[in-house]
């Protein structure tokens, strides 16, 4: 039970090393989603820009530009030389390491050349204030032995990956079907099951006293973009993970989906949290169109990893206390 927990570890550190860390496009090639000269985007019989399908917004492009990185666009040689950079964080050997998934089990997506998911502030870097600083020390630490499961965070607990988490990628299952009636859009989104269902027009938010894990989105067009705004996030989430990135309740979300071209929608959200970031700062994430299909993502069904680490952490305390005595 030991080893299970401290492979756990392990494997949560790498993930969170290679998603923050420098990193590289994809070897199969760079798609730029421009959409052919004669091409117009489709429209829904009701009117507006047809946004269905299913899509993945898989990519190893980090969040933030490293800091070995001046620039916001990698060349191809750049870009090749660190794919193999990256395999060997992923899967170089470790020792005591019982491993971690293989190549068969990783989206690579299909990544443009920037540098950073950021684009602004044009430094590629999230504007984060002191407190902010100071909350993620204590928040983002792993629990080293977890008295009970709410010590773990919320995606190890299947609950959510919170907002704009849930919009953001990681390493799999990161596929987005998108749904449209004339009154509503819905994403369905595959990893830890979350759904938004968001109401357009003229709708007002819910009352402040009713928060939510994914809060309340209200959505309008803008033309051939739709444009969500999403408030109203509870308070239980403030910090961020491999998998997960929660502001809190004072998250101001605004997102804006463009179809750019027949395979790619042009996805962008700017996130405003005054205690957090000492500015607003936007992301732009391209979600590809996927011939494949969503999977139910039975999380606490298949959670063994929970009660493994926790027995662990009993095994642990148990041997000490033998060493004690």
């Amino acid at each position: 039970m030991i080893e299970q927990r401290v492979a756990l570890a392990r494997v949560a550190a790498v993930i969170a090393l290679i998603l923050l860390a420098p990193v590289s496009a994809a070897p199969q090639g760079q798609k730029t989603g421009t959409a052919p000269a004669n091409w117009t985007a489709p429209k829904t019989p009701w009117g507006h820009p047809d946004l269905q399908g299913i899509y993945s917004n898989s990519t190893i492009v980090p969040l933030e530009r490293p800091a070995d990185q001046a620039k916001a666009e990698l060349t191809d040689a750049e870009v090749d030389a660190r794919v193999q950079q990256y395999k060997e964080t992923l899967w170089g050997k470790r020792a005591g390491d019982t491993g971690f998934y293989n190549d068969f089990w990783w989206e690579w997506g299909k990544d443009v050349k920037r540098t950073s998911l950021i684009v602004d502030p044009p430094d590629g870097k999230l504007p984060l204030t002191e407190k902010a600083l100071e909350r993620s020390k204590i928040v983002n630490k792993l629990a080293d032995r977890p008295t009970t499961y709410t010590d773990m965070n919320i995606f190890d607990r299947c609950i959510t990956r919170s907002m704009p988490g849930a919009m953001m990628p990681g390493f799999y299952n990161h596929f987005y079907q998108i749904l449209q009636t004339p009154d509503y859009v819905v994403l369905f989104i595959e990893l830890v099951h979350d759904v938004r269902i968001i109401p357009l027009g003229n709708r007002p938010h819910i009352g402040q006293n009713i928060r939510q894990w994914l809060g309340d989105s209200r959505g309008h067009w803008e033309g051939d973009t739709l444009v969500v705004e999403t408030t109203n996030v509870n308070d239980k989430v403030n910090g961020r993970g491999a998998t997960f990135f929660g502001v809190g309740q004072e998250l101001r979300m605004v997102e804006r989906f463009r179809r750019a071209s027949p395979d790619m929608i042009d996805y962008q959200f700017t996130v405003t949290a005054p205690s957090s970031y000492t500015k607003p700062w936007t992301a732009a994430i391209p979600l590809w169109k996927s011939g494949e299909r969503i999977f139910e993502y039975a999380c606490h069904e298949g959670n063994y990893a929970m009660p493994n680490s926790l027995s662990g952490a009993r095994a642990e305390e148990a041997g000490e206390a033998d060493k004690r005595r």
